[in-house]
């Protein structure tokens, strides 16, 4: 039963005071193409100053600027090859190649509302024999509920405003982040020591440091991951996969660096885990008066790209040097800045995906009316 002031649509159930319609009734299309090679930039400069989107989803989209911009502000692109079916706003004038599927309003709308609508239904679908593409006849008959446009504006502000704020987040932890390699240039290299320190550095071979321990007993029985329990961790970009209530085969000997045998990218970790894959070392002390965190931190400064599939901790990453302090009060001292710096970044991180959660049931409430903003 539709509550009082609501009414079922083919959108679903909206306000009774919203309309419902469709693309081809608020928008022309238009498809992006080639641009001139003089009215072309991979720079921005104060000629060169308008975007140029094409399809691709990285860095929004831009894949350059112009100085004459083919559309208006106010629109929306939809990518029509490659990652198909993405709907993003575009506040100012702009040009647009490669096939890319341009929106431009025929009269008063809102095209944040419109966009963050589509961004949260994914309603664009295609078909196709070839390389797949979406095309205008595929998009133009999508319905959306539309307000009036002084409760289109509403809605989008608050939407905008915790875009806003997510945005301010990510560019403080990208400054975090940078001040944290600068620090560590500068103290894990001995360019810089800190008060009451003195004396040469030691130079060790990693396997000198750290003894190694496959992972064959703590890989997960189950990839069916559940919301809480045990973390499994890999050591890629990702560290948390998802979460196990699996109670044998926990890794507990800790801390421990965890370390990919084949990417080489490894992870501090300081709490009771399990692991997904088997191309994994687990990195302790040999010596318990190093400093394991400090050990960590100058793994990240090895400059090493491998080059093949092969696992690479026995065979190579092992026989790298880095050099230590001779004490371990001062291993441990630098090792306390680092880690307060990650500490400050990851609660940084933690607010960002508490935001976006935020942001998502703002527009499932707000972009269908359950919740109005008067």
């Amino acid at each position: 039963m539709v509550k009082e002031g609501y009414k079922e649509t083919g959108v679903g159930v909206i306000p009774k005071d919203w309309d419902v319609t469709k693309l081809e009734e608020e928008y022309e299309f238009f498809v992006g193409g080639d641009l001139k090679v003089n009215d072309f930039s991979l720079l921005q400069d104060r000629v060169y100053k308008y975007r140029v989107y094409s399809n691709t989803l990285q860095n929004e989209g831009i894949y350059g600027y112009c100085s004459l911009p083919q559309y208006q502000g106010n629109s929306i692109t939809i990518t029509g090859r490659g990652d198909i079916g993405h709907c993003f706003y575009r506040k100012d004038k702009f040009s647009a190649i490669v096939r890319l599927l341009v929106c431009q309003p025929k009269s008063e709308i809102n095209s944040l509302f419109v966009a963050e609508y589509f961004k949260m239904t994914c309603p664009f679908v295609f078909e196709s024999t070839g390389v797949p593409q979406l095309t205008v006849p595929q998009i133009k008959n999508v319905e959306f509920p539309l307000p009036n446009i002084k409760e289109q504006n509403q809605i989008a502000q608050a939407l905008s405003d915790m875009d806003s704020l997510i945005w301010s987040l990510e560019k403080l932890i990208k400054k975090k982040k940078a001040i944290k390699q600068g620090t560590m240039q500068e103290l894990l290299t001995g360019k810089k020591r800190l008060n009451g320190f003195e004396g040469e550095w030691k130079s060790y071979k990693l396997d000198e440091l750290l003894n190694y321990e496959q992972p064959t007993k703590y890989i997960v029985h189950s990839t069916e991951y559940t919301d809480q329990g045990t973390p499994v961790l890999t050591a890629g970009k990702s560290l948390i996969l998802g979460y196990t209530n699996e109670s044998d085969g926990i890794y507990d000997n800790l801390p421990v660096i965890i370390f990919d045998d084949f990417v080489t990218s490894s992870k501090f970790v300081n709490y009771k885990f399990k692991v997904k894959s088997s191309a994994m070392k687990m990195l302790t002390l040999r010596d318990l008066k190093m400093d394991l965190r400090l050990i960590y931190e100058l793994m990240q400064m090895i400059d090493f790209m491998p080059s093949d599939h092969q696992r690479h901790w026995i065979s190579q990453y092992s026989q790298f040097k880095i050099k230590l302090p001779k004490t371990f009060e001062e291993q441990n001292a630098i090792a306390s800045i680092l880690s307060d710096m990650d500490n400050e970044i990851e609660k940084l991180e933690e607010k960002i995906e508490k935001c976006i959660k935020i942001k998502q049931g703002m527009m499932q409430e707000l972009l269908t009316g359950k919740i109005r903003l008067i």
